[in-house]
């Protein structure tokens, strides 16, 4: 019995003995994982430029009030269908009501006087015919009635326009579309040129972006202009558009150029952010400074929110660097990088995985 419980320590201490000297062995450095890197270098990608740009309605109509008074009534709201002539909103009518009734007073007025001018007239032509009165006497009578004529003339000329200002007080749709936004509601007060809502035709749209003046005329000599419209799916569906229009003036403040792209039938909505590149350019118009460009696969590109990002090896360790690219986000094609890296930077290939505790750049 003695001799087992001899020979059974003497096998435990060998046990510990063995397990304290493997231990230390493997918990000297904690695992590393390797991650693949890629070298970047300039390709002549200077052919194709892409710039952000929204959808806007090619017929668009703020409609405003034309006459001041409160907001009766608003019988339309945002994304309801209108068609040209519907009634949009009431604006209180009795002040336009009123004038109406005073300017009708007015013809009153002077169709009267110039009945009574008139009358004048030709008794004044009776009576020189019979010597009663002079010459003077007769173009005085003649001038009077001329007057009195003049007079309904402009009595009538102002009833018509009171008349047109009490019809103001009705707002209608302008044509048929689609009610963007309203600016007022039921007891605002309007006053002449103060919007009341937004109007839109939902057909046709066009794509319209903001071009750098001074690659204007690189732009102009491009051979296909397309724009990136998102799917229903998540993916990206890219339109030529029907007609390109590009303003002749440069904008003062921000010295870009407007370019105008009217797009096929297409359920784009106004304000949405779209995709537009230019693309196949001559080579000759291309600035040598943005030939060289910088294109790396999605995975090697980190995207958390806002932050646009790639690792970058520096002294042996993956650091993160901020980068900018022209791609949007959801392409799964190459990322072209704009700034934030250069040429000959080393870069992990895998974003995710060099983010990873204890990743480590490859070896070669």
């Amino acid at each position: 019995m003695a001799t087992r419980f001899a020979r059974h320590c003497c096998l435990s201490a060998a046990l510990l003995l063995t397990l304290s000297a493997w231990a230390p062995a493997h918990a000297e450095t904690p695992a590393t994982r390797p991650v693949s890197t890629l070298k970047l270098q300039g390709q002549t990608q200077g052919t194709e430029r892409q710039w952000d740009g929204v959808i806007e309605a090619v017929r668009q109509s703020t409609v405003a009030a034309q006459v001041p008074g409160n907001v009766t009534a608003l019988l339309v709201k945002a994304g309801d269908t209108v068609k040209a002539g519907q009634v949009l909103a009431r604006i209180d009518a009795r002040d336009t009501t009123a004038g109406l009734l005073r300017s009708q007073a007015d013809v009153a007025q002077a169709e009267a006087q110039f009945n009574n001018a008139r009358l004048q007239w030709e008794r004044s032509q009776s009576l020189k015919a019979q010597g009663f009165i002079s010459d003077a006497a007769l173009d005085s009578a003649r001038a009077q009635w001329q007057a009195a004529q003049a007079g309904v003339t402009a009595a009538r000329a102002g009833r018509s326009q009171a008349a047109l200002a009490q019809g103001f007080a009705t707002v209608t749709a302008p044509f048929d579309g689609q009610v963007l936004s309203t600016h007022m509601e039921m007891g605002d007060l309007a006053a002449p040129g103060r919007p009341i809502l937004t109007l839109y035709a939902p057909r046709p749209m066009r794509a319209v972006v903001q071009v750098p003046a001074s690659q204007a005329d690189q732009v102009r000599t491009a051979q296909r202009i397309e724009v990136a419209l998102p799917s229903p799916g998540g993916a990206t569906t890219w339109l030529r558009p029907t007609q390109v229009v590009a303003l002749p003036g440069a904008d003062p403040v921000s010295q870009t150029v407007e370019w105008r792209l009217d797009l096929p039938d297409t359920a784009a909505r106004p304000g949405q952010n779209v995709r537009v590149r230019f693309a196949d350019m001559r080579a000759d118009a291309v600035a040598p400074a943005a030939a060289a460009q910088l294109t790396v696969p999605a995975s090697a590109v980190l995207r958390r929110g806002e932050l646009t990002a790639v690792y970058v090896v520096r002294g042996g360790r993956f650091m993160l660097q901020a980068v900018r690219t022209s791609t949007p986000a959801t392409s799964p094609g190459p990322i072209t990088l704009l700034s934030g890296v250069r040429p000959g930077d080393i870069i992990a290939a895998d974003a995710l995985k060099a983010g990873l505790a204890n990743a480590t750049p490859a070896k070669p």
